[in-house]
């Protein structure tokens, strides 16, 4: 199916806006390629202090032909969303060794939770802290001991951030692998049945903490569809993460297959591999394009529209609020998950899930297919959906029909025929609102208002 023009004519436009900033980011990223490895410039001392405590790699390491992944951490575990991640860097280690190569943890970042500090003190840090974070994965990097890099990270402002050291680090493949949610636990909608009888005093505080624990109650992102959840959708739909491999479960079978195949697939993309993919390759306008379609095909989260633009802006490009606006209104709404609708991201994946959305958007032409990705080359890796099969990861055809149409939809039959967001604009400035999750009788509002003339 041919793209569709109105989508041309934005990605046009961008690409148009973009063009001095992009084609001095792309120079500059092409002439960091043209140097190889950067371990290769280094000298025998800067790279005995580099591998001095790697134990059984570090004879490996010494052997400049051999690739050496970096590893970015936004690992804690006070985050249920990244405590998964505590094993990864050893499933890591251990997969690059069957491949004749090396990994290294080059350094941790911060991570933050919003559900956590909300309402403290604490919470004023949560948006400066995505760029900690981009800064302090730029450090680690920084080191130059690394031909590809895979990051772990999940939530708000983390992926945000490592998106943007990967954009300044673009020179380098990058591969980010996710934790996947937590199982379901008790369903929204009773969730917000206890929070309204303990606010009005129906219940007491021991029973409103039994709710709660029962709705975060294990590892793995939260269940509900907010910026945790966003992000993992917009890292397949920019291609920077495996086919179907957002919303696996953590501690599962295919969940640990998933982390070992991502490992072959950054040696594969790596400098000395065969399938070369450096990050600036993948960071395209058609790549930025794409992820703004799948937040307004599912409804994302309002916070993407402050972190797209920053990610994009560290890849040498420049979005603008019409931009969004333009494919909010060409796009329309095919998913309901909380707080849009009553399921959860569990709920959503089992009812076809990323791979049936990019299926209906290609047909319709409201995708761009020719983009690079983790996966190989164009979207259309992304019709398809893991599968463990005999102990191997395998990509199989995913869903071409909703099993659920109250979570997903078809494009010719959405919940709304236009995206999750929408721009407001008025005489006091403009905003951005979750317009997916605002009930149709609750979008007009009709109030007495005062004026004031100074």
């Amino acid at each position: 199916m041919p793209v569709n023009k109105i989508l041309l004519e934005v990605t046009d436009r961008i690409i148009e806006r973009s063009k001095e900033s992009r084609e001095k980011y792309v120079d500059r990223m092409k002439s960091s390629v043209e140097k190889g490895p950067r371990r290769a410039h280094l000298s025998c001392g800067n790279q005995a202090h580099a591998y001095a405590a790697m134990g059984l790699d570090k004879e490996t390491l010494a052997n400049k032909s051999v690739p050496n992944i970096g590893i970015v951490s936004a690992y804690n575990d006070m985050l249920s969303a990244h405590q998964p991640f505590h094993n990864f860097p050893e499933l890591i280690k251990e997969e690059a060794r069957k491949h004749q190569a090396t990994a290294q943890v080059a350094g941790g970042v911060p991570a933050m939770c919003d559900g956590i500090t909300q309402g403290e003190a604490g919470m004023e840090l949560s948006l400066f802290s995505r760029d900690v974070i981009a800064m302090s994965a730029g450090i680690a990097l920084s080191h130059n001991t690394f031909d590809t890099t895979i990051y772990l990270g999940v939530c708000d402002k983390i992926v945000p951030g490592l998106v943007m050291a990967a954009a300044t680090f673009g020179f380098l493949p990058a591969i980010f692998l996710p934790a996947g949610p937590m199982t379901s636990g008790l369903p929204n909608d009773q969730k917000s049945k206890v929070r309204q009888l303990f606010a009005t005093g129906e219940i007491d505080r021991s029973e409103l903490m039994n709710a709660e624990m029962k709705s975060y109650h294990g590892p793995g992102t939260c269940t509900f569809y907010g910026t945790a959840n966003s992000n993992q959708m917009l890292m397949e739909f920019m291609g920077l993460q495996l086919p179907g491999s957002s919303f696996v479960n953590p501690e599962t079978p295919l969940r640990s297959a998933l982390t070992r195949y991502g490992t072959k697939r950054a040696l594969d993309i790596s400098f000395s591999g065969e399938e070369f993919c450096p990050a600036y390759e993948v960071l395209s306008e058609k790549a930025f394009v794409n992820g703004i379609i799948g937040l307004m095909a599912t409804g994302g989260s309002t916070n993407l529209a402050l972190h797209i633009p920053a990610m994009a802006k560290a890849a040498g490009i420049q979005l603008a609020m019409e931009d969004f606006e333009d494919i909010a209104m060409l796009v329309p709404l095919m998913a309901k998950i909380y707080p849009n609708g009553l399921a959860d991201v569990n709920h959503f994946h089992a009812a076809g899930g990323l791979s049936f959305l990019f299926n209906e958007l290609l047909d319709a032409g409201l995708l761009h297919d020719d983009v690079k990705n983790v996966a190989g080359h164009g979207a259309v890796q992304y019709r398809d959906e893991a599968r463990l099969i005999e102990n191997k990861i395998k990509f199989l055809p995913g869903a071409r029909k909703s099993l659920n149409e109250k979570i997903l939809r078809p494009i010719k039959d959405p919940f709304q025929k236009t995206g999750g967001l929408k721009q407001l604009n008025g005489n006091m400035g403009s905003a951005i609102t979750k317009i997916s999750a605002v009930a149709p009788e609750h979008r007009v509002i009709k109030a007495p208002a005062k004026i004031f003339h100074s």
